[in-house]
């Protein structure tokens, strides 16, 4: 599995938690920015996580802002990304078992370092489960196209 991760100035500190705790998972990581705490724009990273993921460089994105919100409306304005902002682990493993979700989005701002690690770990070690979540996809593909 291969995961690329960005942030933005809010978003910073959480990413490189993040990033620790799944190289130390054996998880192959690539940090696309910033290589700061400094001022940027989310939708500036959210585009380069989300053009990786397109062009099958990664499989999977993590994007990490103060509130998790402003990556994942960037995120979700890419075809074929299917991001999702969550709060707890619940929400993580649905996200990837009922909506294969592969952009994960989360908020500095909103989630301490134990809960972004729960998080993190329910949402790479859930699976897509397909059958009826299946036809669910097809109709937001479906609207990606309108």
């Amino acid at each position: 599995m291969k995961v690329v991760i960005a942030s933005d100035h809010g978003g910073f500190h959480l990413k490189q938690v993040v990033i620790q705790h799944l190289e130390g998972k054996g998880v192959e990581v690539n940090d696309l920015g910033p290589d700061s705490a400094s001022r940027c724009d989310y939708p500036d990273y959210a585009e380069k996580v989300c053009l990786s993921i397109q062009s099958g460089t990664s499989d999977w994105g993590i994007l990490v802002c103060g509130t998790g919100i402003g990556m994942s409306m960037s995120a979700n304005k890419f075809t074929g990304i299917r991001a999702a902002v969550v709060s707890d682990a619940f929400c993580a493993a649905a996200t990837r078992q009922h909506n294969d979700a592969n952009v994960l989005c989360l908020g500095e701002r909103v989630i301490g370092i134990g809960v972004a690690r729960n998080i993190v770990d329910a949402w790479c070690d859930s699976s897509f489960e397909g059958g009826r979540h299946q036809q669910r996809l097809d109709k937001l593909h479906a609207l990606e196209m309108r």
